[in-house]
C-alpha cells in the first residue's frame, strides 16, 4: 500500500501533520485512526462472516451425507 510512497514521502507526509496539528495533538490523531481502522477491519470481518456462512454449512451438511 505506501510502496510507492517511499520513505521520503512519508517522512514529508509526517512533518506536514506535525505542522499542522502540532505535537500534542498527534498522539489523539493516531489514537484516533488506529481505532478507525481496528473498527473498519472488525466491520468488513462480521460482513465476511456473514456472507460465507451460508456456504459453509452447506458445505458441512455436503461433507455428512
Amino acid at each position: 500500500m505506501f510502496s510507492s510512497i517511499g520513505i521520503p514521502g512519508l517522512i514529508i507526509i509526517l512533518v506536514l501533520a506535525l505542522i499542522l496539528f502540532g505535537p500534542a495533538k498527534l498522539p489523539q490523531l493516531g489514537k484516533a485512526v488506529g481505532d478507525t481502522l481496528r473498527e473498519f477491519k472488525k466491520s468488513t470481518k462480521e460482513v465476511v462472516d456473514d456472507v460465507t456462512e451460508p456456504f459453509e454449512s452447506e458445505e458441512k451438511k455436503d461433507t455428512k451425507n
